[in-house]
């Protein structure tokens, strides 16, 4: 018979990859919580979130993101063109997880052998023109309903497993 494991008993092997996510203005304590913890389960390197934001303080975000705060790598940063200029120099292809006239659908994009940034875009707006416009790749989510858009935090899990899979499949 099947039974649930707990924390402690689970085998997954710890993995990191050359991974990073930079966060749009993403502000909501619950998707930027969301978006903490499933960093900590893909194996993120780093999240870079926009000094603006000011949500680790907050109830909701420390419930949602279960403490993963206190283990995963994150910088504040001021100027999004800067640090995806810094990204650059520093060899990380830019992808911008967004809908666009020319983007491809994630699964079509081989992430293997490479230091990858994805960019995440707010809740709103999505990804800002100003990185559309830096980014390598734009990729898309496919999606077979009426909406056109999904939750920037179920997105990111999306995304990272799509990414992570390729990576583990080298």
């Amino acid at each position: 018979m099947n039974e649930q494991l707990t924390h402690l008993q689970n085998k997954f092997a710890q993995k990191e990859f050359p991974l990073v996510l930079l966060l749009d203005h993403i502000s909501s304590p619950a998707n930027l919580g969301s978006i903490f913890r499933i960093a900590d389960a893909f194996g993120v390197q780093k999240i870079y979130i926009h000094e603006s934001v000011d949500v680790f303080t907050s109830n909701r975000f420390k419930r949602v993101a279960r403490s993963t705060q206190n283990w995963i790598a994150y910088e504040t940063f001021s100027d999004k063109i800067a640090l995806v200029q810094k990204l650059v120099k520093d060899d990380f292809d830019i992808f911008a997880l967004e809908i666009t006239e020319n983007s491809l659908p994630i699964h079509q994009i081989k992430f293997a052998n490479k230091k990858i940034c994805l960019v995440l875009g707010d809740e709103k707006y999505g990804v800002s023109q100003a990185i559309l416009e830096k980014v390598n790749t734009a990729c898309h989510i496919g999606m077979f309903g009426k909406n056109s858009s999904m939750n920037v935090s179920q997105a990111t899990a999306i995304a990272l497993y799509e990414i992570t899979h390729q990576l583990t499949s080298i």
